[in-house]
């Protein structure tokens, strides 16, 4: 499928997973720059030459055309779509759609991101008075919302909306931080639409799990430094020269689309300490993307002249509710979702999956190369990694063999279904 472009996000934003969530319901395509590194990247003249202010999500298309804004991103990519009703079939429903959306965004996420902000210490002083009048402005939008969807199944149409999506992003950000269990049980219909629209199949893997808070988190005070005792008076000594300023610490943007939780130093990934292998999984990927993958000098006999049955693993994957799947094109997206959420293994996992069959009846399946010999945790980096079965693969034996360099070679056929799309993480 052909991609739309490149959209620059990082896979926390929650700005970035309304896009892709849109992408993958108006079953389209899109990449995500790999090298992309948030408050580095952004920053560079070249990155600033396409997107003056350094914002994400950024979107520049295959032929060169760049937005940035995520409404007006999300509302391009929409129209892209062939018989899509995600900005309504007439004026009228186009302009509630924007209605709805706007309002999700200025009476919803704004206080919800100005609360969030105050909690983190981002905005400085916290001040009780602010913090108090954004919550209380905060749940008058979510009451409006309730009784709106009282009597509708969705915000502007009798179909899934830009104006829905945009609700379910903002919800699901908010439900980890202020949106809490007392509060969730006043707003049964917001909830059985956020229910419904993350719930969706096409849009199921880009949402992932969701954290709920069972109480609104609260602002905690930073620790008072403990004061020394004066010590005694000392002669007079020459004054000392003056020290270095030290620079500041990376200061957070304002202006920034998204604020984020600073991240916690990175613990060390226990597959790291495994024993050296003499498989080299980068090599392998380059081998894989350069050769032809069956017959002489192919990418699977390089596979087994190099590979380090101790130091490796290989995985059937198999998605465990093929009975929600659709269009395959569709489920093509679903993989590419999940692709995106394993992105922090990249470095220990290699993947080829695909799409058998048709339209409303097909399943997804394939294989896994991987660094260890625990499936669990290379891929429970990705949110959704439960929704498939894993087996692992016995490359000594004949039937397990074949499904392996067929789901490599994409030519796999499960129960007279034939392999229809595929991708690689690699």
């Amino acid at each position: 499928m052909t991609s739309v472009g490149t959209l620059w996000t990082i896979p926390q934003q929650d700005y970035g997973r309304r896009i892709r969530a849109i992408v993958a319901f108006a079953g389209l395509s899109i990449d995500l720059p790999e090298t992309y590194v948030h408050f580095e990247t952004n920053k560079t003249p070249a990155f600033l030459a396409k997107f003056p202010h350094g914002k994400i999500p950024a979107l520049e298309t295959t032929d060169g055309f760049k937005l940035f804004e995520t409404q007006a991103i999300a509302r391009y990519i929409a129209s892209l779509a062939p018989n899509t009703t995600l900005l309504g079939s007439n004026i009228k429903e186009a302009a509630l759609v924007d209605q709805w959306s706007a309002f999700t965004d200025s009476e919803l996420n704004a206080p919800g991101r100005i609360i969030f902000q105050l909690l983190i210490g981002a905005i400085t002083p916290y001040t009780k008075p602010v913090h108090t009048t954004m919550v209380e402005r905060l749940e008058r939008a979510l009451n409006t919302v309730e009784k709106h969807l009282a009597t509708r199944t969705f915000l502007a149409t009798e179909r899934i909306t830009v104006a829905d999506i945009t609700l379910a992003s903002v919800v699901q950000r908010q439900c980890s931080f202020v949106i809490d269990a007392p509060l969730r049980a006043k707003l049964p219909n917001l909830l059985r639409h956020y229910e419904t629209i993350v719930n969706h199949p096409s849009l199921k893997a880009v949402f992932g799990e969701t954290e709920f808070c069972e109480k609104a988190r609260q602002y905690t005070p930073p620790a008072k430094e403990k004061k020394e005792p004066k010590p005694a008076a000392k002669p007079a000594a020459a004054p000392a020269p003056k020290a270095e300023k030290k620079p500041k610490a990376k200061e957070v943007d304002d202006e920034e689309d998204d604020i984020l939780v600073p991240e916690e130093p990175k613990a060390k990934n226990p597959l790291d300490s495994l024993p050296k292998s003499t498989f080299n999984l980068e090599d392998w990927k380059r081998a894989y993307s350069n050769k032809e993958t069956r017959g002489a000098g192919g990418a699977l006999e390089w596979f087994y002249e190099h590979f380090d049955a101790e130091g490796f693993s290989a995985w059937r994957v198999d998605f465990k509710y093929n009975n929600e799947l659709t269009q395959t094109f569709m489920s093509s997206n679903q993989i590419g979702g999940f692709f995106n959420r394993l992105e922090a293994s990249r470095k220990y996992l290699f993947g080829s999956v695909g799409v058998l069959g048709q339209t409303n009846d097909s399943i997804i399946s394939g294989a896994l190369i991987l660094r260890g010999q625990d499936v669990k945790g290379v891929v429970d980096v990705a949110p959704d990694w439960e929704s498939y079965e894993y087996v692992k693969l016995d490359l000594s034996n004949a039937e397990q063999k074949a499904f392996f360099e067929a789901a490599l070679a994409w030519d796999l056929e499960i129960d007279g279904k034939k392999w229809v799309d595929g991708k690689n993480f690699k």
